[in-house]
């Protein structure tokens, strides 16, 4: 072989050393995160999602993939959406929000890649799992058990204004878990002597409405049940309880931050810090079926005297004592 020729050849073969070398790296793993949210609006839990995965050793775009899938609300997507996950082969499957829409439209798509929840919801009453501490199957997450906060949330707003009978309870038409949320406030508000005015919205264009049916019904508080969509509208919903002057108790932290009266919830942050390390966990070989549900040890009352000051309410001490927070 003639020394040009020769020094062409070797000059083919470095070329591709790079490109095989690649070829030999292993993919990285692909996360499907599916949500009910807005994308716009989720900055805050996927930061905490993406906290929990880093504390396994899970960096976005570094070491693994996310694909995000985002409803809007039009909780009807989700099934199209978690199937498009499956056909994209994700080792695991992220499915998120307050109610169970998520999850379920997830374990519908597939009965072999795992599936790490987060849902207000009972799981087990859900169908989710067939139980909190062994899962079993491909399914397990986190609980934060909204739709059973109702009866407490329910005795913090009557001891906020003891003098209301009638309070109005705001609920997600589209949230199929309103209902066993409505039916455990129901219960509490026939145990307290209260008069419960139930009132669903369908979509943003009904808020304003929902308010002037609070008012000309004359309930003198109210109680919005949980869901993603009402935290993406809890702007608008503070405005219209302050400018009503309706005392309103929710249930993510976020609404008296933002200037409404009163929540009672478990950290949203963490719930969704914990599903992103459950998902860490599986990637690095853990089964879902061997991973308990976690369930929240703790619930923070957050008042905001501001806003209880604008509405000419006095706080009783004892719920001020009772505070895990309390916004000057």
């Amino acid at each position: 072989m003639k020394r040009r020729e020769f020094i062409t050849l070797l000059g083919g073969a470095v070329a591709t050393w790079p490109l095989a070398a690649r070829a030999q790296q292993p993919a990285m793993p692909v996360i499907g995160f599916l949500s009910s949210r807005l994308a716009n609006e989720s900055a805050s839990v996927v930061a905490a999602f993406s906290q929990g995965l880093k504390e396994i050793g899970y960096v976005e775009r570094q070491n693994v993939i996310i694909e995000y899938r985002w409803a809007e609300f039009q909780y009807d997507r989700l099934p199209a959406m978690a199937a498009d996950l499956v056909r994209r082969r994700v080792m695991v499957i992220a499915a998120t929000g307050a109610e169970t829409a998520p999850a379920s439209a997830a374990k519908m798509a597939t009965a072999i890649i795992p599936i790490v929840f987060s849902t207000g919801a009972d799981p087990v009453k859900e169908g989710l799992v067939a139980s909190l501490n062994r899962p079993g199957g491909n399914v397990t997450g986190v609980t934060s058990f909204t739709s059973l906060l109702g009866a407490k949330q329910l005795e913090l707003l009557h001891a906020m204004v003891p003098s209301v009978r009638v309070i109005a309870v705001l609920a997600y038409r589209n949230n199929a878990d309103s209902g066993a949320q409505l039916k455990n406030v129901q219960a509490a508000a026939e145990t307290l002597g209260l008069q419960i005015l139930a009132i669903t919205v369908s979509g943003e264009t009904d808020l304003e409405a929902s308010f002037a049916t609070v008012v000309r019904e004359g309930a003198g508080a109210l109680l919005i049940l949980g869901d993603a969509f009402f935290t993406t509208h809890r702007v608008q919903l503070a405005i219209l309880a302050a400018r009503n002057a309706v005392p309103t108790i929710y249930t993510v932290r976020d609404f008296p931050i933002t200037g409404g009266l009163m929540s009672y919830a478990t950290n949203l942050t963490d719930v969704y810090r914990q599903v992103g390390l459950y998902v860490g966990r599986i990637l690095k070989g853990e089964k879902p079926t061997d991973l308990p549900v976690v369930q929240p040890t703790k619930f923070d009352l957050v008042i905001n005297l501001k806003t209880a000051k604008a509405l000419g309410l006095t706080v009783p001490l004892t719920l001020q004592v009772a505070a895990d927070e309390v916004i000057e």
